[in-house]
């Protein structure tokens, strides 16, 4: 009996660890993730061309990242089995190689030529700005964020300012730390400028689906700009140690069309 007993326990350890490791690959590979997922190891879905391009340039970079490794693990095995093997015999004269010496100055360089060239053209693309239709502009505060909406109304001098702060009043299904009292509504394919500052100690302003992480710093504004391709909610957090309750300034996004952008805004 008690060795049926150890048995079954056993067996139910193996299939919570399969079970868990299933609902892993689920979260992790097949689940979109506009928000972060359980045991998540990898990027959220992009929901920007910056956040595109990233990913594709992380895919590129790990083409000759996991070449490397291999390469340079099996040269660590293989002059470690060497050096055991000649380890109680005489060494023999070590003689340089012209050939080597050339071939592992060049190969780097390529290598690096290969992977600054996206790598320029990514830097530079995310710094462009083209012909905004509106201007949101993002003030951090200690722990709150404060929104001011310029252009891309019927009256163009007309500001819409609001406070958002973390919400405690959670519904079912809500993510708890993340929800705000005053959601950010931006309008899908239109040229947003973001510009980004604070008013007292320094913030940052990031959304992981977006691929925008600026700091705020008071007395300086920082622009960056956005093309949400597709609707959905986005979350992010202060990713700035601000003070004490720095973990409860998150920032939430919905994107919306431009007709349901209209309507809120008539609203």
């Amino acid at each position: 009996m008690i060795a049926l007993f150890y048995i079954k326990f056993f067996m139910l350890k193996i299939f919570k660890k399969i079970t868990i490791f299933s609902i892993f690959c689920f979260n992790t590979f097949i689940v979109d993730c506009d928000s972060a997922e359980r045991w998540q190891i990898g990027m959220q879905d992009p929901a920007t061309p910056s956040m595109e391009g990233m990913i594709y340039f992380h895919n590129y970079l790990m083409e000759f990242i996991i070449p490397i490794g291999v390469l340079v693990v099996w040269m660590l095995w293989r002059i470690y089995c060497l050096y055991k093997k000649e380890i109680n015999k005489v060494s023999t004269p070590f003689t340089h190689s012209s050939l080597l010496e050339v071939v592992w100055t060049l190969v780097p360089a390529v290598v690096l030529l290969f992977i600054a060239l996206p790598s320029f053209s990514l830097l530079y693309s995310l710094d462009e700005l083209i012909k905004p239709e509106m201007t949101l502009k993002i003030i951090g505060h200690q722990w709150y964020w404060t929104y001011e909406y310029i252009g891309l109304t019927s009256n163009p001098d007309c500001k819409i300012t609001f406070d958002s702060y973390m919400s405690t009043e959670l519904n079912q299904g809500a993510f708890r730390l993340l929800e705000v009292d005053n959601k950010v509504i931006l309008p899908i394919k239109t040229h947003i400028r973001l510009l980004i500052t604070a008013a007292d100690v320094l913030h940052s302003w990031a959304v992981p689906s977006f691929g925008i992480k600026v700091d705020a710093c008071p007395g300086r504004i920082s622009e960056a700009s956005l093309f949400i391709k597709r609707e959905g909610r986005y979350y992010g957090q202060c990713s700035e140690i601000c003070g004490v309750n720095h973990g409860f300034m998150p920032i939430v996004v919905q994107a919306t069309s431009y007709a349901k952008y209209n309507d809120w805004l008539t609203k």
